[in-house]
């Protein structure tokens, strides 16, 4: 365990655990590592052993209360040898005294109840291929033409934290767009879809009910012209599940939302889709 050296990645290495997180089946997009670097450059861990990448990890610290911890990976020809609690033990003294949030591998449950994380609720990945809707419905704009005011204040009801920097490269970024759906003067519902290793996927999706979730997500996948997605859904959100089952998408595999402290109160059943495993 002597030999590894851990220290934080500079952004142009973001891509290393971007990479690996591919090769675990994880799907990442096309642009995610410059929209991670955004949320908190200071966030990103690796760990060396004889000058090569032995393990990966991040926790993203959202303002002073939260933080998000993810791209946890130790390559594969080095595991069983302790680096991965190493790694671990870093991204945890980041966070600091924050509250704590991660998805996790559902087998690795046990492991992450020792560090003190409890298990919330699961989400599941949906995926499939879907025919090109019909063409949206009035009301659906660009999701660039919301202030970003609104947009924040609206994430902050199905997230614990601000989460300013991110959200403007995600929604901003090449490659994703966002559409969101304005109802009596107000933000009823938004999404962004990207392009991903494989297929696109669309998150976040939030929305005031399933109506305007169906809207939202219809609009985006016209953008899209169809094809193969991914919707990555909290099982708790029961009209989600539906949407996601009526869309035709079956389960890919499941994840344990878990955190290790108690999180403001958030509305859930605004969540039809979860923006990203990795950073929340």
């Amino acid at each position: 365990m002597s030999g590894l050296r851990i220290r934080p990645m500079r952004p142009d290495e973001i891509s290393i655990a971007v990479n690996w997180a591919a090769t675990e089946g994880w799907n990442p997009g096309l642009a995610d590592d410059a929209c991670f670097a955004a949320a908190d450059p200071e966030s990103f861990f690796i760990g060396e052993f004889e000058g090569a990448p032995a393990a990966t990890v991040s926790c993203v610290n959202y303002g002073a209360s939260f933080a998000f911890l993810g791209f946890y990976i130790v390559r594969e020809d080095l595991r069983g040898r302790g680096y991965g609690l190493r790694i671990w033990n870093a991204a945890i003294a980041h966070a600091g005294p924050r509250v704590i949030g991660l998805d996790g591998v559902v087998a690795q449950q046990q492991n992450y109840r020792v560090s003190g994380f409890k298990l919330a609720y699961a989400n599941v990945r949906y995926g499939g291929t879907v025919a090109t809707p019909d063409a949206p419905q009035a009301g659906v704009i660009a999701l660039t033409q919301v202030p970003l005011a609104t947009v924040e204040a609206y994430d902050a009801t199905v997230f614990p934290a601000p989460r300013t920097a991110f959200l403007r490269a995600w929604i901003g970024s090449p490659g994703h767009v966002g559409r969101a759906l304005v109802r009596d003067g107000g933000l009823a519902g938004w999404g962004v879809i990207r392009p991903c290793r494989k297929g696109r996927k669309i998150g976040p999706l939030v929305a005031d009910d399933r109506a305007t979730a169906e809207v939202v997500l219809s609009a985006l996948l016209a953008s899209a012209g169809g094809g193969e997605i991914f919707l990555d859904v909290p099982s708790i959100n029961r009209d989600a599940v539906a949407l996601a089952q009526d869309l035709g998408l079956a389960p890919v595999f499941e994840t344990a939302r878990m955190y290790t402290g108690a999180i403001p109160p958030l509305r859930l059943e605004r969540i039809f889709g979860v923006t990203t495993f990795e950073l929340g």
